[in-house]
């Protein structure tokens, strides 16, 4: 009896302390988020609740072309399916790490034959046996301290972490491919800019070599007239040049060589949504890189119950059962049964302080990753407070550029209406061609780094707000 309660009580002891795990458990540090409420570059309205973010942030754009391409690219490029095989691969470790948590079985089957040398008094002789065996072995290590359960915490958190960088590496491709087709779209509304400008160059200089064989013009003029020409096509040849390699590298983001695009004009460049106002600074907590620092985080914290697990005995059970003769046909007889019940503890009694040394080692990383995740979350605060302010000065320099651009177009009008009725030299002509066609780059260039602004807000949040 009393032998008998001693054995539950065996049994009972390691089944209590399997409910526990050492190592602490991961609760989110709330400081590294004690961010201000806003963005110091938004509005001072703040809005009940936090705007719902979109995915698919790209079509807050409007440019069909443009939805295309993104989901071409999440879809085709090498960048995209490398993401996805990292996510299986992140998911087959974890089924390996959670195995560990179920016993172990095996089937082992054998024949053997065997001579045994028996000594007498007379001669050695010499005895030969078969021996037939089949069974079943299992092996199983209790968790008593959770050492295996740490272990499934983490790759777990690390499984979760994968997907968490296969959603950076789709939003980092959609921003890509965003940013090249904004350049493209750019490029050629600066192409039709400049083209416009060749061809009434191309007119200006013929108009002056025809004023100057009436003895209106004079050679001067003409002179003044080819030269402005031909830097202006100079000038469409190197943006020709610069929408070739913009294309190019469009085509390799959405996994398409060889892509060819249409060209577009100034009329078709998206125009930037504009962000609501007071966009609350828990916004960044959608960011899927901030959430894979987190994971790193809870992974790294498991590391340490693995670490201290590791200074506690270890108690494994193992058992067998079979089937063993000397004759093939009585090896399912009743008698042929064989079986075995066993357990194991291992305790760790001198190691010259490596396991302990181990434990301070995964506690000073767990505080690195700790510190790491806190910087994430301040340069992501950082990051989008930037865009904000990118995004508000080049909307309010558009609206500037709009101006000297209608201005600069209607000097360019009357110079030539002055120069024609012979009240200006050829050289205010020219003058207000340059001012018109600066004018209207600068305008371009304007527009496109508002684009990239925009842009560069969707990564920073993670994500775009959606539209009403």
């Amino acid at each position: 009896m009393i032998r008998s309660r001693l054995t539950h009580l065996a049994l009972a002891i390691p089944l209590t302390l399997a409910g526990c795990a050492l190592g602490p458990d991961y609760s989110r540090p709330t400081a590294a988020l004690a961010l201000p409420d806003s963005y110091g570059a938004a509005t001072t309205a703040t809005p009940a609740e936090a705007p719902a973010l979109s995915s698919r942030w790209w079509t807050l754009f409007g440019d069909h072309q443009l939805d295309q391409l993104v989901d071409q690219a999440l879809t085709s490029s090498p960048d995209a399916r490398s993401a996805a095989a990292r996510i299986e691969e992140a998911d087959a470790v974890l089924r390996q790490v959670d195995a560990a948590l179920l016993p172990q079985v095996d089937a082992s089957a054998g024949v053997s034959r065997a001579r045994t040398i028996l000594p007498t008094s007379i001669e050695p002789t010499g005895l030969l046996r078969n021996i037939n065996r089949i069974g079943l072995s299992t092996s199983f290590e209790l968790d008593v301290w959770g050492k295996l359960r740490r272990a499934s915490e983490g790759a777990r958190a690390q499984a979760l972490g994968t997907r968490y960088t296969s959603e950076t590496v789709a939003l980092s491709l959609a921003a890509s491919v965003s940013q090249a087709y904004l350049n493209l779209r750019a490029i050629d509304a600066q192409l039709l800019a400049t083209r416009d400008t060749v061809s009434s160059q191309t007119e200006s200089a013929r108009l002056t070599q025809a004023r100057f064989k009436g003895g209106i013009a004079s050679q001067l003029d003409v002179e003044q007239a080819e030269g402005a020409l031909a830097s202006y096509t100079a000038a469409l040849a190197q943006l020709e040049k610069s929408r070739g390699l913009a294309e190019n590298l469009l085509g390799l983001l959405v996994g398409q060589p060889g892509l060819k695009l249409a060209p577009g004009d100034l009329k078709t460049l998206p125009v930037p949504p504009v962000p609501p106002a007071g966009l609350p600074s828990s916004l960044l907590e959608s960011r899927p890189d901030l959430r894979k620092a987190e994971t790193d985080l809870i992974a790294a914290n498991a590391r340490i119950g693995v670490a201290k697990a590791a200074l506690f005995p270890s108690l494994t059970l193992t058992g067998s059962f079979g089937r063993e003769s000397r004759e093939l046909s009585d090896l399912f007889s009743g008698n042929a049964a064989v079986w075995s019940v066993g357990a194991g503890l291992t305790q760790p009694i001198f190691e010259g302080g490596r396991l302990r040394a181990q434990v301070d080692a995964v506690t000073a990383q767990q505080k690195q990753t700790l510190e790491s995740y806190r910087k994430s979350v301040q340069t992501a605060f950082k990051e989008v407070n930037d865009a904000l302010i990118s995004v508000r000065q080049n909307g309010e320099a558009e609206d500037a550029l709009s101006r000297a651009m209608s201005a600069a177009q209607r000097g360019l009008q009357l110079a030539r209406a002055r120069y024609d009725s012979g009240y200006s030299p050829y050289l205010d002509v020219l003058t207000a061609q340059r001012t018109a066609n600066e004018a209207t780059l600068a305008w371009v260039q304007n527009r496109q780094a508002r684009l990239g602004a925009t842009v560069d807000l969707f990564k920073a949040l993670g994500g775009g707000w959606k539209g009403s």
